[in-house]
């Protein structure tokens, strides 16, 4: 059975999950296509814990997603869904489905809609815009009102002024308390404003009394300091923990009685990325105990178990495992081996979590509750195939760089074709990792699919490999160490006898698309360059991106203070030794990495007569997430490796 990105797309994709209070069964959140192939539409699921077929809880044209039960049972779900039939623009809302069944209820309405919720024992919780100076009745006429005549202008003080996609709007993330059958609605934060923008961590305590929502503020450096704002949501009194100068604290959750809050601390600096620490904090002091400390991971915290037991996750050598952490004994316990685990929750003695890897999309799993014993897939809703997999093989790869640096990769190689070409992928971040992963944006099997062999490196910079292993990034490093690994990786894979080392490309996005432009201007050895949302002139981007102050930091110069520093390892600088035929691929909504770099990067190579094309996707920004466009990125990129891959070797 072939698999291809029509197949891939015609996947379930299993986002999220919730454990009803009597732990027989969960509602499991699973985005399809739509029958368009326009878009991705999710719906919920009831799976039983005892081994009957899964069913449908919902269906129709609407997204219903981010499932939550209450004490009583009651599921409470994120839709777009109308309120009722004449609603004409309808906005994300809270809906419920009740214990004895029925049509879903709207319980929230948000003039400008609910982004994430809570529910702890008799309170639900909403993060929902607000625009500021207009009375909660007016928001919704408002809004449209300057939707339909403006004035459409923004004005800032202070950076940032984008984010991902989209500009910093009027409107402002507030953290709403309503009770569970929608009433007694407050706004707790009602003059938030730049405290709760951006991707936004927080979380409720199970008796609905005690929030930790992060708090950011502009630092010093003009990057984003963070402390945890602990909120009381009866009373709406609040206070700041752990606010400290380029200090981040991230990914909070609260233990079950509210007494604890954990969360990932970091400090920068222009020295040191900083490590990602795993802090436990007392809410009524503000106390702080570092957790782990000696452990040269990033355990990422999920759950409390209980009081004493965090539920955590960490990076290890290209697989992300499940840890439980006794936080008094201060010690870890692994409880999974192989394979990545995300969105681990649970309750009374049920782990569960959602498992993925190269071979297998996600799929909710039990977690045993001690080391030893096999993980128990639950769900298999994604409708993938073994089939679809039994023709790839997936295996490991460690080569020496040029200073000793030992550089983790994986393979994804087509079973039964005799010395295949090879596509190196290259991540992003440069902070990150690729592993033992389902990926849906960057899938090998599809491009295994078409005869390749799939290296995913892990250079410096990556997470999973230790602390000393990601700062070999900062400080300007970026054409470094990180190329110099690559670079192994590459001579490696051109003396293994299974595959064809002559036909080799060079592939990746955002920082990989970057490291993608880099070695355009220092080697010929690859047959094809694939470059996604990448950074060419490192100058220019330093100002345009929608973070400067960190990109600034992380390379310790900026274009006032030492540009030719901060030129030192930028693409822009080479690109008349650029001689290999070159796909360039950007999205125009991208304002991470604004599509100027794409353009001043092809309009440089065409003038050189470098074989090159250009890809925009004008409705798309970091991402390709529509159905159709993500058809047409995976269909373009094997039209151009066919072309000058595929036939030629490398002389």
């Amino acid at each position: 059975m072939s698999f291809d990105v029509l197949a891939m797309l015609s996947l379930g994709r299993v986002n999220s999950f919730a454990i009803a209070p009597n732990t027989s069964w969960i509602a499991v959140a699973v985005a399809r296509n739509d029958t368009d192939r326009a878009i991705f539409v999710s719906s919920l699921w009831r799976v039983s814990l005892d081994g009957k077929p899964a069913e449908a809880l919902t269906r129709g044209v609407h997204s219903d997603r981010t499932p939550a039960f209450g004490d009583d049972g009651t599921l409470f779900f994120l839709s777009d869904r109308k309120r009722t039939p004449k609603e004409e623009d309808p906005k994300t809302q809270v809906w419920a489905l009740l214990p004895n069944g029925g049509e879903p209820m709207p319980i929230t309405d948000e003039p400008l809609g609910v982004s994430s919720f809570r529910v702890g024992g008799d309170r639900l919780v909403a993060i929902a815009d607000v625009l500021p100076g207009v009375d909660h009745a007016a928001q919704r006429a408002r809004a449209k009102e300057l939707a339909d005549q403006g004035p459409s202008a923004l004005h800032y003080k202070s950076t940032a002024v984008r984010h991902w996609d989209h500009w910093i709007g009027l409107a402002a993330p507030h953290v709403i308390v309503y009770d569970t059958r929608g009433g007694g609605r407050r706004d707790l934060t009602p003059k938030a404003d730049v405290e709760h923008r951006g991707d936004l961590e927080w979380d409720l305590s199970a008796d609905g009394t005690t929030i930790a929502v992060v708090e950011r503020r502009p630092g010093t450096d003009r990057c984003a300091d963070s402390a945890v704002r602990v909120i009381d949501t009866k009373t709406a009194s609040s206070k700041l923990l752990g606010a400290v100068a380029n200090t981040m604290l991230d990914h909070v959750r609260i233990s079950p009685s509210g007494r604890s809050i954990a969360c990932v601390h970091q400090t920068r600096s222009r020295e040191a990325h900083g490590k990602s620490a795993l802090v436990v904090i007392d809410s009524a002091t503000g106390s702080a105990r570092t957790m782990l400390a000696s452990w040269d991971r990033w355990p990422m915290p999920q759950a409390f178990a209980d009081e004493n037991t965090l539920l955590v996750t960490a990076e290890e050598e290209g697989t992300t495992q499940v840890h439980s952490v006794d936080l008094e004994a201060d010690r870890h316990t692994r409880l999974t081996t192989g394979g990545t685990y995300v969105s681990v929750a649970c309750r009374k003695d049920l782990i569960l979590g959602i498992r993925n890897d190269v071979l297998t999309p996600p799929e909710v799993c039990r977690i045993p509750t001690k080391p030893g014993a096999s993980v128990e897939l639950l769900t298999q809703l994604a409708g993938f195939s073994k089939e679809f997999s039994e023709w790839a093989t997936v295996s490991q790869m460690r080569v020496t760089s040029k200073d000793g640096t030992s550089v983790h990769s994986y393979v994804v190689a087509p079973k039964g074709v005799k010395r295949p070409p090879v596509l190196i992928w290259i991540h992003g971040g440069p902070v990150g990792a690729f592993g033992d992963l389902w990926h849906w944006r960057w899938n090998p099997l599809v491009m295994v699919a078409c005869g390749y062999a799939i290296v995913l490196p892990n250079p410096r910079g990556s997470t999973g490999y230790g602390q000393a292993h990601v700062e070999g990034i900062w400080r300007n490093k970026w054409g470094a160490g990180c190329y110099e690994d690559i670079m192994a990786v590459a001579d490696a894979l051109e003396k293994r006898d299974d595959l064809d080392g002559t036909r080799m490309v060079a592939m990746g996005g955002s920082f990989g698309g970057y490291m993608t432009n880099w070695i355009g201007g220092q080697t010929t050895r690859f047959s094809a360059l694939v470059t996604h949302a990448s950074i060419f002139h490192m100058e220019v981007f330093a100002g345009s991106t929608d973070y400067p102050g960190w990109f600034q930091l992380e390379n310790d110069a900026s274009p006032r203070t030492n540009v030719e520093a901060l030129n030192r390892y930028s693409p822009h600088r080479f690109v008349t030794n650029w001689r290999t035929p070159t796909l360039i691929i950007h999205g125009e909504k991208d304002y991470r990495v604004p599509i100027g770099e794409a353009l001043v990067l092809y309009d440089a190579l065409c003038e050189q007569n470098v074989n090159a094309e250009l890809l925009v996707f004008p409705d798309e920004n970091h991402w390709i997430q529509k159905p159709r466009n993500i058809q047409r990125w995976y269909e373009a990129i094997g039209e151009f490796l066919d072309r000058h891959v595929l036939v030629h070797a490398r002389a």
